[in-house]
């Protein structure tokens, strides 16, 4: 192995050893040192909305004449190359670090400092702290990055998306209208559904879902910039905090506001918990849907085998022929991780302590990648599963025929007592409900086919 090249960089702390090559400088390097917990590190959305924050900090800066025109481009010029993820090498630090993300906070300043020198023609060196940083905290810019790159990824990746899924279940709901199958509760029979009407409500839960993540996370549209250290936005101008949301809105393409509150939206995470929570909502009803079309397309011999599922790996590595639901399965698994995810943003959110909270790298993390994998998986499943679904129609035909739950229709005719003895002789005789009622003459044959019609028992007919 290549030995190891070093230079010497300084930090309020003392000295300490950084990789020669690197972009990042002391602190950085010492909290490298310090975290050795895990190989997890920020999220690109994450780090984009960092160069976005501070790319923001230096117009707005530079506007209150607070930093020279030239220090302020140097530091656009590099802000914009971490955007736009030329660096995301750079961003070295774990995610289990200090709870208010400094030591992130610092990277980002580090590197986009050694970045700016580069363009920067001046006597003095632009400062990681004093330039880049300047009228900022680490406590108003993690909370202010955590928003900005949710409400991003939830507006370009998780609800387009999502409305792909909910495109071609209502494609299969409509497709599959006129085809009568079983409806089923607590695992039995129940009375006749079409697979259109399964399928709608799946469609109808998707839907719902994108509204109340559309309806949760627009409260991330508030920022916590300009707060600085506890929300009092001291060290920083007093324009600053309204100036740079419209800024941070202008480059990023997406509406942002200055929290009318600055030491809520400092202490509380209440906003990132909401938005969690409506993705874990999603995760539930994502989770059914899977498990549903896993039992409908059960089979295909020895299951229920209502549906037909495409086709796209071998499914055993000792069963030959043998097809899995791979897709729906995927897809239970995501629902799994985003619903514990959820349940470390809630103990997150949660652990705030006076004047901010000390969660915020994890929290961050669990969110994005909630978002991300709901995201892929939805369209993964919506593309390769859905979309390829067909019925069997004559399996769905079947069940009903043989469906005890046909007593229903009889009740209000012949009396719920009554229509219970048909079911249970029917069962007991393994015959269908029909062939018992024609041998006791329950009623006369076409009534009888009238009430047992499974397109009359699919909406109200009283």
């Amino acid at each position: 192995m290549p030995k190891k090249v070093f230079r010497i960089e300084s930090d309020s702390m003392g000295k300490m050893k950084v990789p020669k090559k690197s972009l990042y400088a002391a602190q950085t390097a010492r909290a490298v040192e310090n975290f050795p917990i895990s190989d997890l590190k920020f999220k690109r959305p994450f780090i984009e909305a960092l160069g976005v924050i501070k790319f923001s900090a230096a117009k707005t800066n530079k506007d209150l004449k607070l930093l020279s025109p030239s220090i302020a481009s140097a530091i656009m010029k590099a802000a914009n190359e971490v955007i736009k993820g030329d660096h995301d090498s750079e961003f070295v630090v774990d995610i289990f670090q200090t709870g208010s993300g400094t030591s992130t906070n610092m990277n980002a300043n580090e590197v986009i400092a050694t970045l700016a020198n580069r363009y920067y023609k001046g006597k003095a060196k632009i400062h990681p702290n004093d330039h880049v940083n300047l009228c900022q905290s680490s406590n108003d810019v993690i909370p202010t990055a955590m928003h900005i790159s949710s409400l991003k990824l939830i507006i370009t990746h998780l609800i387009p998306n999502l409305k792909i899924l909910e495109k071609e279940l209502n494609k299969k709901s409509n497709k599959f209208k006129n085809i009568f199958k079983i409806g089923r509760t607590h695992l039995q029979d129940a009375t006749p559904i079409t697979l259109g009407q399964e399928f709608s409500g799946y469609a109808t839960m998707v839907g719902k879902s994108i509204n109340f993540i559309v309806q949760s996370s627009d409260s991330l549209r508030e920022l916590a910039q300009g707060g600085t250290a506890v929300g009092t936005g001291i060290n920083s101008h007093p324009k600053f905090a309204q100036r740079i949301s419209k800024e941070i809105s202008t480059k990023i393409g997406i509406k942002f506001k200055e929290a009318p509150n600055h030491f809520e939206s400092q202490a509380s995470k209440d906003a990132l918990v909401l938005t969690s929570s409506s993705l874990k909502t999603l995760a539930t009803s994502l989770m059914k849907i899977g498990n549903d079309i896993r039992w409908l397309g059960s089979g295909p011999r020895c299951g229920l085998g209502e549906i037909i599922l495409p086709a796209i790996q071998p499914g055993s590595s000792i069963m030959p022929g043998k097809v899995n639901p791979v897709l729906a399965e995927s897809l239970t698994q995501v629902c799994a991780q985003v619903i514990g995810n959820d349940v470390t943003v809630s103990i997150a959110g949660q652990s705030g302590n006076f004047e901010l909270n000390v969660m915020m790298p994890v929290m961050a993390h669990n969110i994005l990648e909630s978002i991300e994998l709901l995201s892929s998986s939805s369209k993964v499943f919506a593309n390769d599963c859905i979309s390829g679904v067909e019925a069997d129609s004559k399996k769905c035909e079947s069940f009903i025929e043989d469906s005890l739950a046909m007593c229903t229709s009889l009740a209000p005719v012949i009396g719920y007592d009554k229509a219970a003895a048909v079911a249970k002789k029917a069962f007991a005789e393994g015959k269908s409900v029909r062939d018992i009622v024609y041998e006791e003459n329950i009623l006369e044959k076409k009534k009888a086919d009238d009430i047992l019609n499974p397109k009359k028992m699919i909406k109200p007919s009283l």
